[in-house]
Formats: structure tokens, sequence, C-alpha cells
């Protein structure tokens, strides 16, 4: 039952806001429901045991999720506010080189060239004030479009977006061409990144 709930924590640490459902986790687990259940249940009842936990698992609208303990908000919501004291992740990064270079670019686009999710890292550079919305894409559903701000300029030392370094266009697969953004990005910023 031990590695059944560590699996269950894996999994639901990983999918993070997404969280799972039981459908999912018993798919994911290759277990049956009702063991699940029991493995849920005492992962919860381990969470809220002790003090020594900032996190508890919640069931919302049939989704399993880890969530962060509400007596933490204050802390949280601190660090929410004042974000700057973190260094950039790489998926940050990953995504601000593509934003730089590709701008305008939706989150779908950005997507599709990083292979994976990326609202996170959106967010992240979003309150930090280095990427903004510059507008709409055109179509169905009028994506948000996506830019970097003067405050990426200042951050990286740049008067324009023209001192960026040059990329070639040889490369042919969406995954080789964000290889090529962070090793450019890297190079150029690596010094002055955080």
């Amino acid at each position: 039952m031990k590695q059944l709930m560590s699996k269950i924590e894996s999994l639901l640490f990983v999918t993070g806001e997404d969280g799972l459902t039981m459908k999912q986790i018993v798919f994911l687990t290759e277990e049956p429901e009702r063991k699940v259940l029991e493995a849920i249940e005492m992962l919860k009842e381990d969470y809220q045991s002790t003090e020594m936990r900032g996190i508890e698992l919640k069931e919302l609208a049939g989704t399993y999720q880890l969530v962060t303990k509400a007596e933490h908000a204050e802390s949280i919501q601190k660090l929410i506010e004042n974000p700057t004291n973190q260094a950039l992740t790489q998926a940050s990064l990953e995504v601000l080189a593509i934003i730089a270079y590709k701008q305008p670019i939706t989150r779908v686009e950005i997507e599709d060239l990083r292979g994976v999710k990326s609202e996170r890292p959106i967010h992240t550079l979003a309150t930090r004030g280095l990427i903004t919305e510059i507008g709409r894409a055109e179509g169905t559903g009028r994506a948000i479009l996506y830019g970097t701000t003067s405050e990426f300029l200042n951050h990286f030392g740049l008067n324009s977006l023209n001192e960026l370094p040059e990329l070639t266009e040889s490369q042919d697969s969406g995954e080789e061409e964000t290889d090529l953004f962070m090793t450019k990005f890297q190079e150029v910023f690596e010094d002055q990144g955080e």
C-alpha cells in the first residue's frame, strides 16, 4: 500500500493544479478503484495528521489535487507578490527565449514548440513583468498574443530586440529549434540571467 501511496503522490505532484480523476489514477497505477481509494484516504490522513506537512490532498470537482494548506496562505501570497527573489526555472527560460524570438506568439504555439504545457512559465514571466499580452490572434478563440517588455530588455541589458543573437534557419524540427533558442539564449545571457 505504501508503494501505491507513493505512486499516487508522485502522479498528483507532476499534474499540479490539473490534478487527476479517479479513473485516471486507476488507469495510471493499474490498480483496482477500491485499492486506489484506500490509498488516497491514507494519504489524506497522513497529510492531516502532522503539522510538518505544508500540503494536503483534496478532491475538487471530481479531481484529486495536492494543494497547499490554508494556514500558509499569507506566506504564499508574499511569494506570489514578490517573485523576484527566485531564479527563473529552465521551463521559464525556454518560454522566454521562444517569446523573445517568435513574438507575437500564442500559448498554443509556444506549447507546440516545447512539446509541453507552458501556462505556469507564462504566468511566472508575466508576473515578473518580462512578458505581456500584446494583442489577440485572428480566428477562432482569438488567442492571446505574448511579447517581451521593456523590463525584459532592462533585465538582460539590451537596447532593443535587434541585439538578440542571430538564429540560423537550418533547424527542421520544433525540438531542435527550441534547443537552439536555449543554447543561444544561455550563451548570451548566462552571466546576466538569474
